[in-house]
């Protein structure tokens, strides 16, 4: 146990390190003629592949679409993800990737945790700033996850070396959600639910 705290005190001690590195990003997009938002952290590459990054996840295989703060999708309407109805409101994003087969977002009403709360040295000006859940997703907020959506991979030309997320409109009323990082998309359709 005190060896999964001090990894995750050193993982927050680096996040917070590059938070003055990396500016967040946002995406917006209507959906249905109602504002959708995703607000992320934008990490490097930094010389990495992303095959070995994804390699640090933990079991459960989740990652936090991101880094430092949680990422959050706002919709001011009802929209789907795929298949997959979100209700109007404000969540947190995740994605499930596996080591091998489709990449998947996971929308979860879980707020996050307060960084001070998981980090007693947490810089003032983000010690109450919502954080994700870095590890056990599924046994510390799992029951609370709205959506999971498989995303469509693709090819990124050119590279990204800061992770992007774009909603791009898409017609009648849907946007397109990309995900982008090294070499690689995740895309998935967002359109207003009926």
């Amino acid at each position: 146990m005190k060896v999964r705290f001090a990894v995750a005190a050193a993982a927050l001690a680096l996040g917070a390190a590059a938070f003055a590195e990396n500016p967040r990003g946002t995406a917006t997009a209507s959906v249905g003629g109602k504002k959708v938002t995703i607000d992320y952290g934008r990490p490097a590459l930094k010389g990495r592949g992303l095959d070995e990054l994804t390699k640090k996840l933990p079991a459960d295989r989740m990652w936090r679409a991101g880094e430092n703060q949680v990422t959050t999708l706002t919709t001011e309407g009802d929209i789907m993800l795929g298949e997959k109805k979100v209700p109007a409101g404000k969540y947190t994003v995740y994605v499930h990737a596996p080591a091998t087969g489709d990449w998947s977002l996971a929308i979860n009403g879980d707020q996050g945790v307060a960084l001070g709360k998981i980090w007693d040295k947490a810089p003032a000006n983000l010690k109450d700033e919502p954080w994700p859940h870095l590890e056990d997703y599924q046994k510390s907020i799992g029951g609370k996850e709205v959506a999971r959506a498989t995303m469509k991979s693709g090819a990124a030309s050119p590279a990204a070396e800061l992770f992007t997320v774009e909603l791009m409109p898409a017609g009648d009323g849907a946007a397109t959600l990309t995900m982008s990082w090294g070499d690689r998309t995740w895309s998935l359709d967002v359109k207003p639910a009926k």
